[in-house]
Formats: C-alpha cells, sequence, structure tokens
C-alpha cells in the first residue's frame, strides 16, 4: 500500500529530473561546440577558468616538436665499455661511450668516478689484474682528452673478481672484459 502512495511522487521525481537536463543540439561546426563546452566549463568553474586541454589536432602537431626536445634533452647515463681478448684499446663502440660518460660528467660537475678494470677468468691472477688496470687507465686517458679533470676519475683493476656472468663461454667472457663506471658524489 505504501509503494502505491509513493508512486506519483517517484513520478514527480523523475519528471522533474528529466525537465532539467540541456538538450544536446548536434552542430557542424565544430566551433560552436567547443565555445558551448568552454561557456559549460566556465560556468562549473568561474569566469577566470582558462581550458587548457589538448585537442587531437594539437597532440599531432606537437609529437614532432616532442621528440626533437626529447632528444636535445635526453638523460645521458654513465655506460660500460667492452674490450677484445687480451687487449685494452679502444674500439669505436667504447669511444662512442665514453664521448657519452664525458658528457655525463660534464652536466654532472660535482661527481668524480670510480673507473673499474674487469677481465674474464682466463689468465693469472696477477695478468688480469694488470689488463684490468691497463683497461681503466686507457679509459681514464680517452676521459681527459675529452677535457673530464684528472682529478674526478680514480682507477682500480679487480681483474677477474668480478664477473657479470660466471660462466665459462665465449659469450660470458666477452661480457666480463670491460670498464665499469661507478659515479660517487
Amino acid at each position: 500500500m505504501k509503494l502505491f502512495k509513493m508512486l506519483p511522487l517517484l513520478a514527480l521525481v523523475a519528471l522533474l529530473a528529466s525537465g532539467c537536463a540541456k538538450p544536446v543540439q548536434e552542430t557542424e561546426d565544430a566551433t560552436d561546440a567547443t565555445s558551448e563546452a568552454v561557456s559549460t566549463t566556465e560556468d562549473a568553474y568561474g569566469s577566470g577558468y582558462e581550458d587548457t586541454s589538448i585537442t587531437e589536432d594539437e597532440v599531432s602537431d606537437t609529437a614532432s616538436s616532442d621528440e626533437a626536445y626529447a632528444d636535445t634533452q635526453k638523460q645521458v647515463e654513465l655506460e660500460r665499455i667492452h674490450f677484445a681478448f687480451d687487449k685494452y684499446d679502444l674500439d669505436t663502440d667504447a669511444r662512442q661511450t665514453l664521448q657519452n660518460n664525458a658528457l655525463y660528467l660534464e652536466q654532472h660537475p660535482g661527481t668524480s668516478i670510480i673507473l673499474e678494470g674487469h677481465c674474464d677468468e682466463r689468465g693469472s691472477d696477477e695478468y688480469n689484474l694488470a689488463l684490468g688496470e691497463k683497461r681503466a687507465r686507457a679509459a681514464a686517458e680517452y676521459l681527459v682528452n675529452l677535457g673530464v679533470e684528472d682529478e674526478r676519475i680514480r682507477t682500480i683493476s679487480y681483474g677477474e673478481e668480478k664477473p657479470l656472468n660466471p660462466a665459462s663461454n665465449e659469450e660470458a667472457w666477452a661480457l666480463n672484459r670491460r670498464a665499469e663506471f661507478k659515479p660517487q658524489q
């Protein structure tokens, strides 16, 4: 019985609610729809509100400029370099990596580095310690030639003590013949 008494009241509330909704008008001109949306936004947030959302067209326009900006603002990180078997000379890839590392150090003038020389497991401990030292010094000298201050670089050799890959195969050995760059504040 109560339900029948409340039914007219619910119908009245539904009628009033539907009368408050704004009719949606379809327009062919997108600027009318945009200005209507802006005025609705202004009504909701006050007259000082400015809608700064980006349209789909603006996204495609800014994508290429964002990529160009990102290329100039890339965050450079210190990267390791690798060496050939029984060598400490720097190949083209190592030189490019060292140039990037020098750029990092230029961007971070308060950072010093510890340059670690590493070897694979082949050879005696003494030989590998000496070779690791030569690798670290070769990389340090190249950085100094690129303008990095000598006092910001310390070298150490670990020889074969700290392999990246402990396996005993050519792939692992190639990874282990390297110089690592550890930033120090």
